[in-house]
Formats: structure tokens, sequence, C-alpha cells
């Protein structure tokens, strides 16, 4: 196109005339720009205050475990103790001779096979227990009682049915973190609107295609919610399990650490647990806002 083409054409875009003749302008656009002082504010506002108390607790811990007779290192201690751990989260010297963050990994293989079938089932047990009252009836005493039991509870058992730490660890990880999932789900179905059924009733939809489509968008919230509440179980399961179990985990190095009194060790492995849980919940947290954000536009 040529140029006094495009400049016509611009001009046209920037005026009209009324039915006058008067030539009126017509508001431009306005271009979106960062703000920049408003953004600065929103990070010190989210960042500043943890990272205050963070820098209190650090100073109080060290003031109270530098005194003579103290019993657990103090920050300054850590650091000197455990800078290879904290320095180099990748090192691979041999089969057990590792960095935390390689430990770490191995425990989130096992958590995510564990949580994984645990999400699928428990999703589709809650959708049976939400959905039919007989269901409801017999099954809710039944895990209302299991839920109770705690995860370590479950260890002797899978170690005599599996024979392997490994898939005895991701059982107890499974039945721990299954029950939230379930009585989330089944709550999340219950509470459906019943438009939405009668919908489903108008369109003839089947049993599946009424739970892809109808049941898990509309119970999304409390699926996640229990989701979130699954993950940080499952975290603690293996770190637990581990203890117990062996292998290479973080679970186990904690407990190495402590039969080697390699205390500035456990403390780092703490930090490395304490991170990992909260980046686990964050990212189903995440997920499900995307997830209930899309229903919710559809």
């Amino acid at each position: 196109m040529p140029a006094t083409a495009r400049k016509a054409e611009t001009e046209a875009i920037a005026v009209s005339p009324d039915r006058t003749g008067t030539v009126v302008h017509l508001a431009r656009r306005a271009t979106p720009k960062i703000d920049l002082k408003r953004a600065g504010a929103d990070v010190l506002r989210n960042i500043l205050p943890p990272l205050v108390v963070t820098l209190v607790l650090l100073a109080i811990w060290q003031i109270a475990c530098s005194q003579p007779g103290a019993t657990l290192p103090s920050p300054s201690q850590v650091w000197s103790d455990s800078y290879d751990l904290i320095a180099y989260p990748f090192f691979e010297y041999g089969s057990q001779d590792i960095g935390l963050a390689w430990r770490v990994l191995t425990s989130l293989e096992r958590v995510a096979i564990g949580f994984g079938l645990a999400a699928i089932v428990g999703v589709f047990l809650g959708a049976v227990v939400g959905q039919s009252i007989w269901a409801m009836r017999g099954l809710d005493p039944i895990f209302q009682i299991l839920r109770t039991v705690p995860p370590l509870a479950w260890l002797p058992l899978s170690l005599a049915a599996f024979q392997d730490s490994n898939p005895s660890a991701i059982f107890v990880i499974f039945i721990t973190s299954i029950w939230p999932v379930i009585i989330n789900t089944a709550v999340g179905v219950r509470n459906i609107p019943d438009d939405y059924r009668n919908i489903a009733r108008v369109l003839r939809l089947n049993p599946l295609e009424f739970f892809v489509r109808i049941m898990v968008p509309a119970a999304a919230p409390y699926i996640f919610t229990g989701l979130r509440i699954g993950v940080g179980l499952s975290w603690l399961a293996i770190v637990a399990a581990e203890m117990l179990t062996g292998g290479v985990g973080i679970g186990f190095f904690i407990w190495d650490a402590w039969n080697s009194s390699r205390l500035s060790d456990i403390i780092v492995a703490l930090v490395y647990i304490g991170v990992t849980g909260f980046v686990l919940d964050k990212l189903v947290a995440l997920l499900g806002s995307v997830v209930t954000r899309g229903t919710a536009k559809n």
C-alpha cells in the first residue's frame, strides 16, 4: 500500500465527520503502561514482611544457640558445617553420596506415583459416593475410620504384602493422601446444582458424559481443595516412610544424619523439605485456579 494511502487511512480512523459536517476527533485507544511504582509496591508488600520475619527469627536463633551449653547448632554453624550441601545440591560422588536435590527428586518420584494414583482413584470413588446415597451410607463410615489411621501404621502391612521398600512407600503415600480427595470430591458432587442435573437429563448425557462434562467441572473447587490437602499429606508420609525403609530419599538422609550426629545436615534437609512442600502446594493451587477459571468461562 502506498504511503499516501496509509496516511489517508490513518486520518480516516482518527477523525469522523458528524451529520452537520463538523469533524469530530475520535478518542485514541490508550496504550497499556506498566506502573513500575505500583509493581514495586506489590513486590515489597509480598516479599518484605516474610523476609523481615525470617531475619528476626535467624537472629533469635543465632543468639540462643551461640550461648555456652547450647545443644543445637546456630545458623552460622549450620552454614560452616553443611556448606557443601547448601552450595552444591546436585553433586554425585556415589550411590549414597549425592546432593540433597537428587534425594528430594527421588522422594518426589515416589510421591508422583502414589499421589497420582490417589488422585485418580479418589476422584472416582468420591464421585460414586457423592452421586449415590447408598454408596455414601455404605462407604462413608469406612472411609471416616480408615482416614484416622496414621501413615506409618500402614507400613508393616505394606512391607509384608509387597516385600520391597519402594512399592511399600508408594502404597503408604497412596493410602494416606486418598482420603481428603474422596471426601472433598463427594461433598462437591453432592453440592452440584439441580439445574445442572436437569440440563444433563434434557441433553440425555450418558454417565461418562455427565461425569466429564458436568460433574468434574462443577465440583472442581472441592476436588482441588482435596488435592491440596492430599499432596501435603503425601509429602509428609514419604519422609516418614523413608526413615524406616531406607534408600536414597530425603527421609532416609535425615535418619542417617541423626545416627551420625550431623545436626546441621538435618536442619538443611528440613529446609529442603519445607520449601519442596510449599512449592507442591502452590503448584496444585495454581492448577486448580486455572482449571476452575476455565470451567467458569465455559
